[in-house]
Order: structure tokens, then sequence, then C-alpha cells
């Protein structure tokens, strides 16, 4: 495989000006029927419950089948994988010459839950109004999984022979980064056969946009750890009439409160460093002279200038560990004191920051040994991958005609992806979707999840164009 230094491509990232039109968004009544495919196919994602707990994943891999089947895949290159009840994986393949070795598309069928009561619209079903795809899963991860699908199925229709083979790998669970083993850590273990390639493209990052300006082309090549603890208060409880001052929950309570108050240390990588110094080049000049600080280390100017920084929660996310309380329960009755008390605490640990450092910083912050803390997830741990000189350059090539003049950037993903699994299994992996969205808008996991109508077939027609140039062959 061929690389290049982070620093040789450097040059390459910042695109080059060419200016090319882009079509607005077709409305439903004047769809090609290729595009009339594809958006059946998104809905049909959307409107199937994969809530990585209850929800059901082989049926959306199933359908996702079905729908390849009935194009005229070989039943033989389209398989549904099933570890356990209602967990499904799909593995399909577009198979070209073997002049390379493959190239894997990664996407995840399940999504986070979603109450009815908290959105505006059902969010199992696909909504489009007001310029925008609305439903749960539109961007995570149901987007890239409905490309990756609809465009398989145009170069079979096109008769495309490309020199490497085109998998694509639909996997469950990704939502709890695969923590039972029944997605992609199980097509590693039992079927790597299947999706073994050079490299991997996968969700992780995307096109920024300010006020509906393409700002910026990402490629994620690091991620941080996600690691979960568990802070928990016992105590003997009693009647509620007579109360103590030792409360599981009070104690509980100003445990978390001093967490909240902590930030840790921040902490420059090689991705992040590249980060922040390109994107300094397209911020105002406070923001941007706040990053040229931070990155020459200067004492007193760097600790004004890191405080603003932080107040942006992207960049903040890209400066150092977090760890937030996401989750809380306490006592069993309305008339008797607790006797538990318990949060969880989510933690995104920086590449490089060992887990028992962290854990012994929430023990000093939480300050308070009658709060128990576990960890109750397993970190896994996974190097960066290596700028590649080929990926960069198509990249660097389509966004010039995509969105004229904007910069290619290499993320850290402040969230964590199943592509942590797929680099420590040797397959290089880059989170590159090709959909814009406005910066400050990411609903993602939220209330509302929505995605540009405009946005999702442009992106679709990038990805197109994207793994055809890397795929190469007639």
């Amino acid at each position: 495989m061929n690389r290049l230094r982070t620093a040789c491509l450097i040059p390459l990232l910042v695109g080059v000006a060419l200016v090319v039109g882009w079509p607005q968004a077709p409305q439903a009544q004047s769809l090609t029927p290729r595009q009339q495919l594809t958006r059946d196919i998104y809905q049909e994602l959307i409107e199937i419950n994969t809530v990585t707990a209850t929800g059901d994943t082989l049926r959306a891999a199933e359908a996702v089948a079905a729908r390849l089947r009935a194009a005229g895949f070989d039943p033989a290159d389209v398989q549904v994988l099933s570890p356990a009840p209602r967990k499904g994986n799909l593995v399909a393949r577009l198979r070209g010459t073997g002049a390379r070795r493959p190239i894997l598309l990664v996407a995840h069928l399940d999504v986070v839950e979603a109450r009815r009561e908290d959105w505006s619209v059902d969010p199992f079903k696909l909504i489009e109004k007001d310029g925008y795809f609305y439903g749960r899963g539109t961007i995570d991860d149901k987007y890239m999984a409905t490309a990756f699908v609809a465009n398989l199925i145009r170069y079979k229709q096109e008769g495309y022979r490309p020199d490497r083979d085109i998998i694509v790998a639909l996997e469950t669970d990704e939502e709890t980064l695969d923590e039972n083993a029944k997605g992609i850590r199980w097509l590693l273990e039992n079927h790597r056969a299947l999706i073994d390639a050079e490299f991997a493209l996968n969700e992780g990052a995307g096109v920024g946009l300010r006020n509906g300006k393409p700002v910026r082309n990402s490629v994620q090549t690091a991620e941080k750890m996600s690691v979960q603890f568990q802070l928990e208060v016992t105590n003997k409880g009693g009647h509620s009439s007579l109360p103590v001052r030792d409360n599981a929950i009070y104690r509980l309570a100003e445990g978390l409160t001093r967490l909240s108050k902590f930030t840790f240390p921040f902490k420059i990588n090689e991705t992040t460093r590249v980060f922040f110094d390109r994107i300094a080049e397209y911020e105002t000049q406070q923001t941007a002279e706040d990053m040229r600080a931070v990155l020459s280390g200067t004492p007193d100017p760097a600790a004004m200038s890191l405080t603003r920084l932080s107040a942006n929660p992207v960049y903040n996310a890209q400066l150092r560990t977090t760890c937030v309380a996401t989750l809380l329960e306490g006592g069993h009755a309305i008339n008797a004191l607790p006797q538990l008390a318990r949060a969880g605490v989510n933690c995104r640990i920086m590449p490089g920051e060992p887990v028992e450092d962290v854990l012994a910083t929430l023990i000093r912050v939480v300050a308070d040994d009658q709060i128990k803390i576990t960890q109750t997830s397993v970190a896994v741990v996974s190097a960066p991958s290596a700028l590649h000189e080929e990926i960069m350059g198509a990249i660097v090539k389509l966004t010039a005609e995509f969105w004229a003049g904007v910069p290619i950037i290499p993320t850290m993903s402040a969230g964590a992806t199943d592509g942590s699994y797929l680099r420590n299994a040797g397959i290089p992996t880059y989170g590159h979707s090709g959909l814009a969205s406005e910066i400050g808008d990411n609903r993602v996991h939220g209330r509302d999840e929505r995605v540009q109508v405009n946005s999702f077939w442009q992106g679709q027609e990038y990805l197109y164009r994207l793994v055809k140039i890397l795929a190469g062959g007639q």
C-alpha cells in the first residue's frame, strides 16, 4: 500500500478551485427510476425499527439482500449472516478482475433509541419536509447504507467491472461498539474472508457547512476510545419520615457536580495538529489566532485561547479527553430513603491516553470513597490509519468538482465507530461520507435527526464516483 507522511500530504489538503455547478435536489415527483429506487431503499431502512437493544437488524439485512438479488446479484454474493435472533449482518460483493485487493464499504444498520413523544415527527417514518429528510438513522448510518447499496446496484446495471472487488458490509450493533460481538467483531472472527480488503470506507466525517456554504471536507483517520464507567453509592436506607444527612442520592449528586466542573488537560496529536492548522485558515480572526496560539504552546496567550476554543463543544472534543454523566437512577420507593444511587459516565479518551489514568482521575475528582467507580466496558485501543496517497488524491479531485476550493481536513472522531476493530484487524479505515450538513446542527442520537435532501443526493453521487475512482477498471 502506498502511503505518504502527513506533512507531505498537507499541500494536497487545500483542494483545487474548480467551479462546477451542482443541480438542486430532485423533487419527489421528478425522481428518475434510479433515484426512486434509492429513495425506496432509504425509506425501507428508516421504517424498519433497528434500535440496537429492541429492534430487528436481521429484517433490515434481509430487505437489502432482497433488493440486491432482484437487481441480478448472484445469491452466493449476497449473504445475510445472523449470529443471534433479530441480529443481522449483510455482506454483498460486486466482483472485479481481481487485479487489486478489494475495497470494503462499511455502514451499520442499528440505531439508537428514539421515542415518539420526544420528536416532532414519527422517528420511524421517512418524512420529507422543508428540504430535509427526517427520521432516526437518516444520518447515522442509514444514509451510507443506502448510498452504498444503491450505488452497488447501479454499478451492476451499468456492467461495471472494477479492478478490485467492491464489498458492502452492513453490520449490526455498532451503537454499542459491538460489545456482544454480534456485528463487525463477529464478522472478523468468523467470516474474515468475506470482508477482507486493502482498506475500508466508513462513517465518521463529512462536509461541513456554515450558513449553507461548504467550508471543509473531512477525512476521519483516528478515533477517541469510548469507555463507560459506573458510579454507585449504596446505603442502608430507611423511612422517608426520618431523613438523615447520609443520603445516597445526595452523595452521588455531589460527586457528579464535582465531575461536571472538571476539565481534562489538553493534548495535541498528529491528526488534531493538522486539523487545527488547516482549519485556522478558514476561521474568524480571533478563532484562528486562538488555534495557532494553542498549537505554538505559548503559555499565557494559549491559556486564554484554550479557554475560548474549549467553549466550542466540537473543538473541545478535539482538544482533550471528556467524561460526561449520561445515565442516572436511584431509590426504590417515594416513601423510602434511597438504598442505591447509580450514574453512568461516558468517557471519550484521546488516543494514547491510558484508561487506567482516566479512572484514577475520576476517582480523584469525585473525591469520595463512598462512591464506587467501576469500568463497565472494554476499551478498544486503535492506532490511526496513515494518510493514503491514492485515497487522498481521489478525494482532492472530487472535492474540487463538488465543493470548489474547499479544504480536505484530516480529523479525529470524538465519537467511536467500528473502524477501530477494522484498523486493529489490519484493514486501514477512513471515515468519509460526502454528506454535507450544517456545523452546529448535529442531531445524531438526538431529537429530530435529519439530512438535507440536496445533501443526500449530492453525497450519494459523490460516493458513487469516489468508489469508482478507487476501484478502477471499466
